[in-house]
């Protein structure tokens, strides 16, 4: 009886966590929606030949260059690579189709991904 509660909350605190994320997407302006159409569709077939090596070389380039205090990144770079890193789930989906949805959901959270609150980020750094 016992497990079968927490099991019971378990599963109630996951619903709630997802739920929760899922509500804080925010809409990108139209101007970023259109840096990242653009960059997405020049980067597609580029980045769906991508490699692991390849990708975690964008990844970990990526997070060196957001975590670097004195490197703020431009608004075209900034997109480039969440873009990238979101396309990247293109490939997965491909090669591994029983993740397809989890793929999904990462790249809508890359696409997501937002300037202005990097340049918040980048503000706190600072502090």
């Amino acid at each position: 009886m016992r497990k079968l509660l927490q099991i019971a909350l378990f599963t109630i605190l996951i619903i709630l966590i997802n739920t929760t994320t899922y509500a804080q997407n925010k809409k990108l302006s139209v101007e970023d929606q259109l840096i990242q159409d653009s960059i997405y569709k020049s980067n597609k077939k580029k980045v769906l030949n991508f490699s692991m090596k390849d990708f975690d070389a964008l990844f970990f380039e990526y997070f060196n260059r957001k975590n670097d205090p004195n490197v703020v990144l431009t608004k075209k770079d900034f997109y480039n690579y969440t873009v990238q890193i979101a396309a990247f789930s293109d490939r997965l989906s491909s090669l591994y189709p029983d993740q397809k949805e989890v793929a999904s959901q990462n790249k809508e959270q890359w696409l997501s991904e937002s300037y202005e609150d990097y340049l918040q980020y980048k503000a706190s750094q600072k502090k």
